[in-house]
């Protein structure tokens, strides 16, 4: 992502908090988050988060505090994935991101709620994951699959 691009969806994100405005939401986080190599950028997310950013996963017990640790984090991280974005819903400071994320194969859903400062910098992200399970037989005649 380019420096230009980071501004662009700093906008939208301010956009979304200062209009409740979905559309912008869905398109910085099409941008942000996508399929497209440059979406995952740790430098271009450290530029959208706040100075006090917090990430916690609770399903793991971790927490990095700072956007510079986050920042590292990414970096260091050895294949990060390609990420579908399947639903968006919120307003104003806090939008709930649902995705499937692809790690060179090994498939995670995952859930994270976004708040956002006033400016639309990202403030806070909390993060659930959780792997695909078969269907429950007891409930076969009861539900229908997700595409």
């Amino acid at each position: 992502m380019t420096d230009r691009e980071t501004v662009e969806v700093r906008e939208l994100l301010r956009r979304a908090v200062t209009r409740n405005d979905a559309a912008a939401m869905r398109e910085a986080v099409d941008r942000l988050y996508g399929n497209a190599p440059e979406g995952l950028s740790a430098a271009a997310e450290y530029e959208l988060r706040h100075p006090d950013y917090v990430m916690e996963m609770p399903q793991s017990g971790e927490r990095i505090r700072g956007r510079e640790a986050m920042r590292r984090m990414q970096e260091t991280y050895p294949v990060p994935p390609s990420v579908t974005v399947r639903r968006l819903t919120g307003s104003g400071r806090v939008w709930v991101l649902e995705t499937v994320n692809d790690y060179a194969g090994e498939i995670w859903h995952a859930a994270a709620v976004l708040e956002l400062d006033q400016e639309g910098r990202i403030l806070r992200d909390t993060r659930y994951f959780g792997r695909p399970l078969p269907p429950e037989p007891s409930r076969a005649a009861l539900v229908e699959p997700i595409d």
